[in-house]
């Protein structure tokens, strides 16, 4: 069982438990997904861009950081399970495709540009 199998195991086990399966739909599931993304962000907006890894790297700073992307994680192999997708692959697919578009000789030390995607 790979990694995230087994976090989805555990989250669906979880859900069943308390009855919530009721509450998870993708919609709500995204909500809750972004809500996190929220917590983490507020975690880390301030922080010295030049000082942030040092920063992060400390307690308590890094278990709180641990936690919300841990948060993220579970939401996000949840949402993908409502939505059908296996997010391993699609992962592995999109870092591919990702390889094509940026290849290292036009990108290397070259920030991606967001505007033409």
């Amino acid at each position: 069982m790979s990694d995230l199998e087994a976090i989805r195991a555990a989250a669906r086990q979880f859900r069943e438990e308390r009855d919530w399966e009721k509450f998870q739909d993708p919609k709500s599931v995204l909500l809750a997904l972004v809500g996190e993304v929220g917590e983490l962000a507020e975690l880390l907006q301030w922080l010295p861009a030049d000082r942030a890894k040092e920063l992060i790297s400390a307690e308590p700073l890094h278990t709180r950081v641990g936690e919300e992307l841990a948060d993220v994680l579970v939401y996000l192999v949840g949402l993908a399970e409502q939505c059908g997708v296996d997010l391993a692959p699609a992962a592995l697919a999109k870092i591919e495709k990702s390889a094509i578009k940026h290849p290292v000789q036009q990108s290397r030390g070259v920030a991606p540009d967001r505007t033409g995607q």
